[in-house]
């Protein structure tokens, strides 16, 4: 079985190819974005038509930050929407009946019912500043439910929280709450500081989830028996949401860091800075009842990325 995974050099996308890579029944099938542009539909029309993957795994898309999403939202929507036309339609044309997509938890409404249920999808309105990214992601939600009903094919998706673990972005100006605490605390106990200092309250609540288990997660729902996934799910609210099912405050999340990091000082709120909202919960029910949940607990996540981030000497903080 021939599996295409568009994005493989991502973070989602290397966790689900070193997983298939351990199976004796699959091929695995990559180019990178150099070798192939995922927004130039006649490349992707070419690439698909010649190499007639079985299945196609898309886990590419142009992400970041809310700076970065604030800064270019139309590069954020006009790419996103373009590799999922492309990549989505083409697999169609090429007799693809089975693909899976990755989306966002940024899908739901600003202001959605916590823990946030599939049904929520397009009940309210969206987070301002990453609108773009979250009509693109909705979008291809759509493109997979609408091919299924007219051509009768088998396109899933799949909606990840917060996710972190290795080949996360460490970057000082523009990673995420995870990996920055991580670089922050770091750099302290080289330095020797007797405190950090995080932005808000602490009191704001997310839920992480490793890439290991989310690219496990995906693989399990790509390969769902037809009648068990049909069970589950309905033809328009198709999409299920990947997470771990429980969430920590921001301040128990820099506790854990701490530790991990083998950091002592004291931690410092600064509640001058903004919070974002107070709580973002995926509702994992569904895929529960398919069969499937979290393995890798927070603590023991976050000690193997650090463990990753020190192994790429990333550790030397020479980018600050």
């Amino acid at each position: 079985m021939k599996i295409y995974v568009a994005g493989h050099r991502g973070m989602v996308g290397g966790a689900i190819c070193r997983q298939l890579a351990t199976r004796d029944d699959v091929t695995l099938l990559t180019r990178t974005s150099a070798e192939l542009d995922l927004t130039d539909q006649g490349a992707v029309r070419d690439f698909m038509a010649a190499e007639r993957p079985d299945r196609v795994i898309l886990a590419a898309a142009r992400v970041g930050g809310i700076v970065a999403n604030d800064s270019y939202p139309a590069q954020f929507i006009y790419e996103n929407l373009m590799i999922e036309c492309n990549v989505i339609h083409q697999a169609y044309a090429a007799g693809v009946t089975k693909l899976l997509q990755l989306g966002s938890s940024c899908i739901y409404p600003r202001l959605a019912t916590q823990p946030m249920a599939e049904d929520a999808l397009l009940t309210g309105t969206l987070e301002p500043t990453n609108e773009p990214y979250a009509i693109a992601k909705i979008a291809g939600i759509k493109l997979c439910e609408s091919y299924n009903r007219q051509y009768g094919t088998d396109y899933r998706s799949v909606m990840p929280t917060n996710l972190y673990g290795p080949g996360d972005n460490f970057h000082p100006e523009n990673s995420h709450v995870l990996p920055a605490l991580i670089r922050r605390f770091h750099a302290a106990v080289q330095e020797g500081a007797d405190e950090v200092t995080i932005w808000g309250s602490g009191k704001p609540m997310r839920e992480f989830l490793h890439v290991d288990d989310m690219a496990a997660a995906s693989l399990f729902v790509m390969d769902l028996d037809d009648d068990i996934y049909a069970r589950e799910t309905q033809p328009m609210l198709s999409h299920i949401n990947v997470g771990s099912g429980t969430d920590v405050t921001i301040r128990e999340l820099a506790e854990i860091v701490a530790r991990v990091t083998g950091f002592s000082g004291r931690l410092v709120f600064d509640a001058t800075k903004p919070d974002g909202a107070p709580r973002k919960l995926m509702d994992v029910s569904r895929l529960a009842r398919l069969g499937w949940s979290a393995t890798i607990g927070l603590e023991q996540g976050i000690g193997e990325t650090y463990q990753w981030f020190l192994n790429q000497g990333q550790g030397g903080l020479r980018a600050r």
